[in-house]
């Protein structure tokens, strides 16, 4: 059964971690993340879901996402958890080989590796069954060759190679299925280019494109026939700490504004005595509580190896969690007011930064197709 209360253990690493967040500045630039990702690696933060075998934690996407949540409540949230050890980690630890785990894993847990994921292209967004960067085989060498594009990668002038998402043709079908390949920062032919983002975050966006980017047969993750479990094996952990993430954050923003209606007072009385501020603040609390039990379910489905059970939960939670912390972000800017909307609070960059969670890595509007169509069996309308 899925555990509604947390345990000892995961309540102390909860504190350690809060303890650790409000302990480090928050990260302004890319110095400052670097120094807050190393110093969490050390801790064993980073690669706490990742096998122990490999330097790992050896715990799941229930430690991982408790860990980016309290990050994202001391205002300190890094986006590259959600790729680096969640996705790129689980999947390699899941089908990589012995090879690759042994070259990847320990880097990617003590936090002197990163590893970006490129999954979205400009026409097909994030659906698998419309990605166009092909991988065909040299028969003379056994080379992969990439030739594609991919859009919003996060992070890939940070990472030291980016896990790409490409599609083979099947010798039996003819039809083109999902393979995930080890694409290194330097290979030739892999180019980047920032986005321009009116989005204030140290990771920035990349568009990448792959131009007959020539890869060794062992670039390869995993089997060539089973693309697609592999690929959703990444994705349930994706949305998991894309939850994790929206939850720290909404934590963040609603606490900033408590202790605001605590203290402003207007007419000798403070604000937070005042229903109209105290009940919204209240429900963006409830909100945000239901969103984390959400979670804490689909990282429970997830590392007791139920990927089915986890992909409807992960979603769920997802939704959940992107709709309550951009509730929760809107009330705190309503309540301090103008206030709201200066640098000394910090709280209108979470304006634009809430709706990531909206958006990413699938929008809302998908995750009520999917619920609606796997879940409740309706028909569908494309």
């Amino acid at each position: 059964m899925t555990p509604l209360l947390e345990s000892e253990e995961h309540k102390s690493l909860r504190e350690a971690v809060a303890a650790f967040a409000t302990t480090h500045p928050h990260t302004t630039n890319a110095e400052d993340n670097t120094r807050l990702w190393q110093a969490a690696a050390k801790l064993g933060y980073i690669g706490v879901n990742l096998p122990e075998a490999y330097g790992g934690g050896g715990a799941g996407i229930t430690e991982l996402s408790l860990v980016l949540e309290e990050l994202g409540a001391a205002g300190n949230p890094l986006l590259m958890m959600i790729v680096s050890p969640a996705i790129c980690g689980t999947v390699i630890a899941r089908f990589g080989t012995e090879e690759q785990k042994c070259e990847w894993l320990p880097p990617l847990a003590d936090g002197t590796r990163l590893m970006a994921f490129g999954i979205t292209e400009p026409d097909a967004g994030s659906n698998s069954h419309r990605i166009t960067t092909t991988a065909r085989r040299d028969a003379a060498t056994g080379d992969w060759i990439l030739t594609g594009r991919k859009v919003f990668v996060s992070g890939v002038d940070l990472a030291d190679a980016t896990l790409i998402v490409g599609r083979t043709e099947d010798a039996r079908t003819g039809k083109l299925k999902p393979c995930l390949f080890i694409v290194p920062r330097d290979t030739p032919g892999f180019e980047r280019r920032p986005i321009d983002m009116e989005l204030n975050a140290v990771e920035r966006q990349f568009e990448l494109t792959l131009d007959d980017v020539r890869l060794p047969a062992d670039a390869l993750v995993g089997d060539e026939d089973a693309g697609l479990l592999q690929l959703f094996a990444g994705l349930n952990p994706e949305r998991v700490m894309t939850a994790a993430f929206a939850i720290g954050m909404g934590r963040h923003a609603l606490a900033k504004a408590v202790e605001y209606a605590r203290e402003r007072t207007v007419w000798r009385t403070p604000i937070g005595a005042h229903q109209a501020i105290a009940h919204p603040l209240a429900q963006a609390h409830i909100d945000l509580e239901l969103a984390r039990l959400m979670m804490q379910k689909a990282a429970h489905l997830y590392d007791a190896g139920d990927d089915v059970g986890a992909g409807e939960a992960a979603n769920m939670a997802k939704y959940a969690a992107g709709e309550a912390c951009v509730k929760a972000v809107d009330q705190a800017v309503h309540t301090l007011g103008g206030n709201g909307l200066t640098r000394e609070f910090g709280l209108a960059r979470l304006i634009t930064a809430s709706r990531v969670a909206r958006i990413a890595p699938v929008s809302r509007e998908m995750i009520l197709n999917y619920v609606s169509h796997q879940t409740l069996g309706l028909p569908k309308s494309y």
